[in-house]
């Protein structure tokens, strides 16, 4: 049996949402589940809430839990990553509070703008000592990577470890039903296939029965029916001729067009959710205590399969059933138009042989523009990361669309000085 391996377990919630995924697989039933965390009360929490999902579903799997992180992946064959690094405090208050000094608003700031380079650079460092880890206690694992901002950490670890890694999201599957639901057909009957970069690939083909449903998609829009919460993405559909996979709230700050502090009316009239990730966090933290004693109670613990694609791929690989997921790898020879090696979101075919991306070829021109003017930023951030020199990390925020459209130079510059002091020990010294 595998035995797989949970990088900050204590995002329990997804964990079990995860090991539920795992277990209900007969084949996968009797696996080595390793639960890891920095925070012992939360791994407690986890560990529970393993037995009992264990439970639920008549399953029989080994759990062990520990706040080494190499005990944890000392053997491991597969290895799951859904840490936080400097959680919601300082993190992400951090990366929400100090732009909005400047007069710089972020909705989600996990992927992109000046928070998903801040949330970068304190991540790829801890990615990479995981890695490390690996090469040393199980250079064969298949790393399945949660965590945000996709694109900069997949990139980091592609360029600066030889650990086989996939980048796991949920947003192709989950747009896609969106947009099933929109145009009333069951997403069942429904085949596409998207392509770009994580949180900005996307649908090159939506149909039924090799139908084009664009036609029907588009008729949302003409007949005003696209959902108040989905108006930005309803808007590039008409711009650019396609749709985006990742939301509305997420995709307002990848581009320079929607959130303008001298412009309220657009944030209005495209419903933009300002803090958005901050209201997320709290509700969160707030309802944690509750869903704590709820999970390690004695209620019924109920299982239902997710979106995610984590345990396909592992299933698949130990069965050699194929299957087809999403996922985000290095781009050698799958997208012609993209910069080689940055990392890409393709169908990928998995079986026993393993994680094998399919060749996409040359997307339209307008969204490989588009995907450029994020990748430049990534490519920064990444090249800081590695490097650690500072001046790139300025080079990743003047480039950053959102926020050169709100700020000048000098604002950008002290800004950085301002976010790169206020982490402290978070980041490492930059030179």
């Amino acid at each position: 049996m595998p035995k797989i391996t949970f990088i900050g377990a204590g995002s329990t919630v997804f964990a079990k949402n995860l090991m539920g995924d795992i277990l209900s697989f007969p084949e996968l039933a009797n696996s080595h589940i390793a639960l890891h965390d920095i925070d012992e009360t939360r791994l407690q929490t986890s560990e529970v809430v393993a037995h009992r999902v264990a439970e639920a579903i008549g399953a029989n799997p080994t759990i062990t839990a520990t706040t080494n992180r190499r005990e944890a992946l000392d053997g491991a064959d597969y290895a799951i990553s859904m840490i936080q690094v400097a959680g919601y405090k300082p993190g992400t208050v951090v990366d929400f509070e100090i732009p909005k000094k400047y007069g710089l608003r972020q909705t989600i700031a996990d992927t992109l703008g000046i928070g998903g380079i801040m949330r970068g650079l304190r991540t790829i460092p801890v990615l990479l000592d995981m890695c490390r880890d690996m090469e040393e206690l199980c250079p064969d694992v298949t790393f399945l990577q949660y965590v945000n901002p996709m694109v900069m950490n997949c990139w980091a670890i592609s360029r600066a470890s030889t650990i086989k890694t996939v980048g796991l999201c949920h947003s192709v599957q989950g747009t896609a039903g969106q947009l099933a639901d929109d145009i009333g057909i069951p997403i069942d009957e429904i085949n596409y296939v998207a392509a770009g970069i994580n949180h900005m690939a996307f649908y090159l083909k939506f149909e039924r029965n090799g139908e084009d449903l664009y036609p029907q998609i588009r008729k949302v829009l003409a007949d005003g029916r696209q959902p108040d919460w989905n108006r930005v993405r309803y808007e590039m559909l008409k711009r650019l001729g396609y749709f985006v996979t990742e939301s509305s709230e997420h995709f307002s700050e990848y581009t320079p067009y929607f959130i303008k502090r001298d412009r309220p009316d657009l944030i209005e009239e495209f419903n933009i959710p300002l803090d958005e990730y901050i209201r997320r966090c709290e509700v969160q933290i707030a309802n944690w205590e509750k869903q704590r004693s709820a999970l390690e109670g004695g209620a019924p613990i109920e299982v239902h399969r997710s979106m995610e694609y984590g345990s396909l791929i592992i299933h698949s690989q130990e069965t050699g059933i194929p299957r087809v997921v999403y996922g985000n790898v290095p781009n050698r020879g799958l997208i012609d138009n993209l910069p080689d090696g940055c990392c890409v979101e393709v169908p990928v075919l998995v079986d026993k042989s393993g994680l094998q991306p399919t060749h996409i070829g040359t997307l339209p021109p307008q969204l490989a523009a588009l995907m450029q003017t994020n990748l430049n930023v990534q490519s920064l951030v990444v090249e800081a990361a590695l490097t650690q020199k500072r001046e790139h990390i300025y080079h990743a925020a003047m480039l950053d669309p959102h926020t050169a459209a709100e700020l000048s130079l000098d604002q950008i510059w002290s800004l950085v000085d301002d976010l790169i002091e206020a982490h402290g020990s978070w980041l490492p010294e930059y030179h």
